[in-house]
């Protein structure tokens, strides 16, 4: 038990440089006491005693403004920095050293039963305001952006960002975007592309009727000295 706390309140210290003491960080950072709620709250929901775990993680909810379901696993060294608007589904798994921002969702897309929130590996960072819908797996050692939407599994080693989430690093390598903004299909550009082909087309069209006109003038020409008849 006092493991686990000494661990959790050296997680703050690794990965804020504000926090300046394990005094102030055992008193003002919200997303640890939370987390030890949580671990209460959990232990009493595995026990069947549900209604107190709810209890217990409601009131959690309205002191730290961090809402997580009595029946989400936590792994060692979690860190929720300011935390304000985070929410964890029930049926969510998170793996150590993780570290997640103000405003992000950990959860479902509907009313699916069993497994359907997400599992997040070892070692993820979770920028503000992301959201991690749906029953898949985020890989260790990986970064989700601000304000990504991600809906699909992310392999280890990789970096999401927009909505949607796509990957645009893995490996330590820029993975290319399908694509490419600055090649864009523009539609106006095309339409005149057209209507300069078929503008060439019909000059080559009227050219030829021209030629074969006069052609058949002076084919049907008949001179007869100077007359023509």
């Amino acid at each position: 038990m006092w493991k686990h706390i000494s661990s959790d309140i050296q997680a703050v210290l690794d990965n804020d440089p504000a926090a300046r003491s394990r005094f102030e960080v055992l008193f003002t950072y919200a997303g640890l006491h939370a987390i030890w709620a949580h671990r209460i709250a959990h232990g009493l929901y595995r026990r069947g005693w549900y209604t107190t775990a709810r209890i217990i993680s409601q009131f959690s909810r309205f002191m730290t403004g961090i809402e997580i379901h009595p029946g989400a696993r936590i792994g060692k060294r979690l860190f929720i920095d300011h935390g304000m608007g985070v929410v964890i589904g029930e049926t969510c798994e998170i793996g150590d050293d993780v570290v997640i921002y103000q405003g992000v969702t950990l959860g479902g897309t509907g009313k699916e039963k069993g497994k359907r929130h997400p599992t997040v590996g070892n070692n993820v960072v979770i920028g503000s305001g992301a959201k991690v819908l749906g029953s898949f797996r985020i890989g260790d050692n990986c970064n989700v952006g601000s304000n990504a939407v991600v809906l699909r599994e992310v392999p280890d080693n990789s970096t999401v960002v927009g909505n949607p989430g796509r990957i645009v690093k893995r490996n330590g390598e820029r993975v290319k975007d399908r694509l490419d903004h600055t090649k864009l299909p523009d539609p106006v550009i095309d339409s005149l592309r057209f209507l300069q082909k078929e503008i060439e087309e019909l000059r080559e069209q009227l050219g030829g009727d021209e030629q074969k006109a006069e052609q058949r003038r002076l084919e049907s020409k008949q001179y007869f000295g100077d007359y023509e008849i």
